[in-house]
C-alpha cells in the first residue's frame, strides 16, 4: 500500500476532525478514503458541459452545484 504524508493547515485539519464525527470514523485516513470515494462519485456524475452536479431533495427539486476547477 502507498504511504503519503500531508502537510495541513488548521483550516484543512479542523474539517477532517469534524468529518471523523461525520463519517463515524477514527483516523484522518479513515476520512481521506471516504472523501476520495465521494470525489470519484462527483466526477463520475457531473455535468462536463457546465461542472456541476445536480442533486436532487426529497419533493425531487434539483439543485445544481458548481464544482471548482
Amino acid at each position: 500500500m502507498a504511504q503519503t504524508s500531508f502537510q495541513l493547515d488548521e483550516g484543512t485539519a479542523q474539517a477532517i476532525e469534524e468529518l471523523k464525527k461525520v463519517f463515524n470514523v477514527t483516523s484522518n485516513t479513515a476520512v481521506i478514503r471516504k472523501a476520495v470515494a465521494l470525489s470519484r462519485i462527483a466526477a463520475r456524475n457531473s455535468n462536463t458541459d457546465d461542472n456541476t452536479i445536480t442533486l436532487l431533495d426529497k419533493d425531487e427539486t434539483p439543485t445544481k452545484i458548481m464544482l471548482a476547477s
